[in-house]
């Protein structure tokens, strides 16, 4: 499977389908239907203003203006008829657009712990973390994956489902962008509650169950977690065992991958004065863990020191065997909707008009 998006392949219809856009709006047929059984039971009285039109000429011998003061109030209601249609937007499809789609249903596991903060994945910048540049992969990844349903879960000192599965990468994407560390915020999180200790620390199990929960009844066959961490799992109710044999029970693959390595890593701190420093932290990777879920589920583990490895990674990803569906997406449609609007104000216009010249009044 190529990692790019597929092309369309278009197939004309042989014969053109008709719609609405808003067919709510034929409700005022009932109204119109209203009028016109009264203009029908009152052609001949002065019950109505139509009706009255006809009735000043009840004792001459039919000629044209009386036969044109019957037959307007008909033209009228016809004219709003065509008005009404024309409310409703009738469109005609023109083509439907079938695409080949290989779909994955993908949870993402993102690790937002402390030490996320870590500037080893900077890329030469002293203001880009670890989670800054997790947050901008996914996001290139998400893009390149337009038939996939993927969602998102973060995981520190407990898990959070930010966003389920979804086909609208918009909305995922804008809520990945909003992702943050806990405690970025002179120690309150992105609702401006305090942060707990425990919310620095790392419950990868919690996580990965979390996702296995959201892909249970995912309808693509391919059921694939993404799951990144930069430290060690010391916290949660689920293990990471637990977790990966739930993975395994379930048939769904899950891809670890440990950022940065075990020693001293450089993260940006403020002193006692508020000011902004470098210093060097002892960070702890348990890559034996990690590795253990990617094997027990039939995934693969990576370890990545740059974005260009965490970007080959993620490529590999991409190249799993998937789920061959067409998506048939009709899109693109005429509208018809101006000749009904246009007619029905030239007959609503025709049938005013006639009338006031012929009764030499406004009507």
């Amino acid at each position: 499977m190529c990692y790019a998006m597929k092309p369309f392949r278009v197939r004309r219809l042989s014969l053109a389908m008709m719609s609405f856009s808003t067919p709510w709006m034929f409700l005022l047929l009932l109204p119109w239907a209203v009028a016109a059984w009264r203009v029908l039971r009152s052609a001949k009285t002065r019950g109505t203003v139509f009706a009255s039109a006809s009735a000043r000429f009840a004792g001459e011998r039919p000629t044209w203006r009386l036969r044109a003061c019957r037959v307007m109030p008909w033209v009228f209601l016809a004219g709003a008829a065509a008005l009404i249609v024309g409310a409703a937007g009738p469109r005609k499809l023109l083509a439907r657009e079938v695409r080949p789609a290989d779909a994955l249903a993908v949870m993402m596991a993102v690790d937002v712990s402390g030490s996320m903060r870590a500037l080893d994945l900077s890329e030469g910048r002293n203001d880009a973390t670890r989670l800054d540049v997790v947050k901008r992969l996914f996001r290139d990844f998400a893009e390149r994956r337009p038939d996939d349903l993927i969602g998102l879960v973060t995981f520190g000192g407990y898990a959070s489902v930010r966003s389920p599965l979804t086909a609208d990468h918009r909305a995922l994407l804008h809520t990945l962008s909003g992702v943050t560390i806990p405690g970025e915020q002179g120690g309150l999180d992105e609702k401006g509650r305090p942060v707990s200790d425990d919310e620095l620390l790392t419950a990868i199990g919690d996580g990965l169950s979390m996702c296995l929960l959201r892909l249970k009844d995912a309808e693509p066959k391919t059921k694939i977690v993404i799951l990144l961490s930069d430290g060690e799992s010391n916290t949660g109710a689920v293990t990471p065992t637990e977790a990966a044999k739930a993975a395994k029970t379930l048939g769904v693959r899950v891809y670890t991958i440990g950022v940065g390595t075990t020693g001293p890593t450089k993260v940006r701190v403020r002193d006692a004065f508020g000011r902004e420093a470098l210093a060097d932290v002892y960070m702890t990777l348990d890559e034996a863990t990690l590795r253990a879920i990617a094997e027990t589920t039939g995934g693969d583990y990576a370890n990545v020191r740059s974005p260009e490895q965490l970007e080959a990674f993620l490529r590999h990803v991409a190249e799993l065997e998937t789920t061959h569906v067409e998506r048939s997406v009709r899109l693109r449609h005429r509208s018809c909707a101006w000749p009904w609007l246009a007619a029905g104000l030239a007959l609503c216009l025709l049938s005013a008009a006639t009338l006031t010249l012929l009764l030499r009044r406004p009507i």
